[in-house]
């Protein structure tokens, strides 16, 4: 943890380790291990509201756990700047953290994989593997997507890749609003 922020620290020292070491083969072992990532994920979850820093929302879209959906936002230059969340738990989990996919992203930075998956490989991934399986989903959030948003999208929307709703329904209203009046 060398090298973060106090309020980083602070935030992951609250995030409940995991201790079952099962993916989604392993029966019975992988619903101990659903039952720790859900409740770590619920700490993760009070931690951001209680700090007003709430920027998530994830469940699983399949009673197996193995898929996750979602939306999470940052907030930049007071505008919030939403986007679809998805992903997989690999077959290795945990000892693969999860590749999280940002689709509406896709094609608009070159910190990103094909599919819109966030590059981690780099920063996250050697932490994950040295943390493994102490670390689940709530730390792939907290310490892989977290920090991916905060670098990128204020890039994006300063680029004009990344546009906020407001300002792309404008163009809609104004072309409508423009009839000439008697």
């Amino acid at each position: 943890m060398e090298g973060w922020d106090k309020g980083t620290k602070s935030t992951v020292g609250e995030i409940p380790l995991l201790a079952t070491r099962a993916g989604p083969r392993d029966g019975e072992a992988w619903r101990q291990r659903l039952k720790e990532e859900y409740r770590a994920l619920i700490a993760y979850t009070s931690v951001n509201k209680a700090k007003d820093n709430d920027w998530f929302r994830i469940a699983a879209a399949n009673p197996e756990g193995t898929r996750w959906e979602g939306t999470c936002w940052y907030v930049h230059n007071l505008r919030r700047y939403e986007f679809p969340l998805q992903f997989d738990i690999p077959v290795a989990y945990p000892q693969v953290a999860p590749e999280i996919e940002l689709p509406t992203l896709d094609g608009k930075t070159h910190k990103m994989y094909r599919g819109g998956k966030i590059c981690l490989t780099v920063h996250f991934k050697p932490l994950w593997a040295k943390n493994c399986p102490r670390f689940g989903i709530a730390h792939a959030l907290c310490l892989g997507l977290a920090p991916w948003l905060a670098a990128e999208v204020p890039i994006l929307v300063e680029s004009g890749m990344v546009k906020h709703k407001d300002d792309e329904a404008a163009p809609a209203e104004a072309s409508g609003s423009a009839a000439p009046s008697s």
